[in-house]
């Protein structure tokens, strides 16, 4: 059943890039643009020739941006599958739908949403070459204290779940995990590297763009593996009578 769920999973993820893709293409790229402008600009008012294209702008915004986000989203969709095999019906009683939901919700809410609120994605132009690899490591810290703190408020909460309600031992989960969560992001070190002339408007919107496209990736997968596992598994129970 797991090698059955591992290939649905790959062929919603490959969905789900599509479907992301689209609005990369229509939303995220004209930003994108603007940003290589800018930068541009900089590099004409500092007497400093562009760099030379590696690869074309129409490649990188058409064949390149289909090719990365489909490959992302299939091996998202493939690691997604072998997640919900694992917790299934080991997070409680829940269907498969619920439990594809609650397992996408987790996965962005953990992974995506809680590191880019501290260290937000930013387009070209904006960082310093030379600190690329000092704000990744920055970023994926944020995100293993993230994954830490969701897993302990997971298990928080079931330890509470026999003396207190379900609702009530949620919100303490909760709470613990968003004190950890602030604590950690009052003690990681802020980076800042956006220059002054960037218009703020482009900023803002590329990091909305960046959050859409992750919102549109995760729920997707999540909806149409919901879907998907159900049928398989409800085919799996009738077969078995």
């Amino acid at each position: 059943m797991v090698r059955i769920l591992l290939c649905w999973g790959m062929l919603v993820g490959i969905v789900a890039g599509l479907l992301t893709f689209g609005y990369a293409k229509i939303i995220g790229e004209p930003l994108v643009d603007r940003a290589i402008t800018f930068e541009d600009q900089l590099e004409r008012a500092k007497g400093e020739a562009p760099e030379p294209e590696l690869v074309s702008r129409g490649v990188q915004s058409g064949l390149g941006l289909l090719t990365g986000v489909v490959v992302y989203g299939t091996a998202l969709g493939g690691l997604f599958s072998l997640a919900f095999a694992f917790a299934y019906h080991r997070i409680g009683p829940a269907s498969p739908r619920l439990t594809a939901a609650l397992l996408a919700g987790a996965g962005f809410l953990s992974l995506v949403l809680v590191p880019q609120l501290k260290y937000p994605p930013n387009p070209p132009s904006v960082g310093q070459p030379g600190t690329i690899a000092y704000r990744s490591e920055l970023f994926f810290l944020m995100i293993f204290i993230s994954v830490v703190a969701l897993v302990w408020a997971i298990l928080f909460a079931r330890s509470l779940a026999h003396r207190y309600n379900a609702w009530n031992a949620g919100l303490l989960a909760a709470a613990l995990f968003i004190g950890i969560i602030v604590i950690a992001q009052l003690v990681l070190p802020d980076i800042n590297e956006v220059p002054d002339q960037f218009p703020a408007v482009v900023l803002w919107r590329f990091r909305v763009a960046s959050i859409g496209m992750q919102v549109i990736l995760w729920s997707a997968i999540g909806l149409l593996f919901g879907i998907a596992a159900e049928r398989i598994l409800s085919r799996q129970f009738s077969s078995a009578k």
